[in-house]
């Protein structure tokens, strides 16, 4: 089972302090899964890692084998994934355009049939838990649908340290690794489920894929006006 968590942010520097908070977070969801799941491999994509151009062009507008490797390369890795967990601070209200950004230089296509789990996190005490609302419809959209549990980690900084694990600080670690569960062990049942049935019925037999067109999910009809 391949799972690819999504670290929502490029900030690499302070303020907010400390900075890449999100990476705690996200290494906590990876560290969650290993060690959750015997037959999960898991992998962090950090959006620095990632810097295509400035003016935006998504991998579906590249004529064959002329998009760049590193864009190549993550396609590759979000088609042959069977999960995503996909971790967002929150600005104004919604989620990060760091990851908002990434997520939409692949169509759905490549998502689609796959669920995702849905992870925030803040230095405040909310958790992000804004952002999580309109990522529903997100990642909806991409076809990768959310399962119903998510994940709000409020001042993160006292809960994970830089390597992902818990802080000595926190008292409650059974009672995190339980809330966790409950949102990754929900996507790790509804992976398998989805893999089975991928590999039973080829869901694109049924449903063609949006590829290059808008038109090709228009409603039926011309516009005659």
């Amino acid at each position: 089972m391949k799972y690819l968590v999504f670290l929502g942010t490029v900030r690499d520097s302070s303020p907010p302090k400390p900075p890449r908070l999100g990476e705690r977070v996200a290494k906590a969801c990876v560290h969650y899964l290993e060690k959750t799941f015997a037959d999960a491999d898991v992998e962090l994509i950090d959006p620095l890692d990632y810097q295509f151009d400035q003016i935006f062009k998504p991998y579906f507008a590249y004529h064959q084998n002329e998009a760049p490797e590193a864009l190549k390369s993550l396609a590759e890795k979000i088609d042959q994934a069977d999960a995503y967990v996909m971790v967002s601070p929150e600005y104004n209200h919604s989620m990060s355009p760091a990851l908002s950004n990434l997520l939409n230089h692949f169509g759905a296509s490549l998502y689609s049939y796959k669920p995702s789990a849905i992870v925030t996190y803040s230095a405040g005490q909310w958790g992000g838990a804004r952002a999580a609302v309109n990522m529903r419809t997100f990642l909806g959209e991409l076809g990768c649908l959310p399962v119903s549990a998510m994940i709000h980690v409020p001042k993160a900084q006292n809960v994970f340290e830089e390597s992902g694990k818990f802080a000595p600080t926190v008292n409650d670690v059974d009672d995190w690794v339980g809330y966790f569960g409950r949102t990754l062990k929900q996507l790790y049942w509804w992976s398998q489920a989805a893999q089975a049935q991928r590999k039973a019925h080829d869901p694109r037999r049924l449903a063609k894929d949006f590829k290059r067109d808008p038109s090709q999910r228009n409603a039926p009809g011309k516009d005659k006006s």
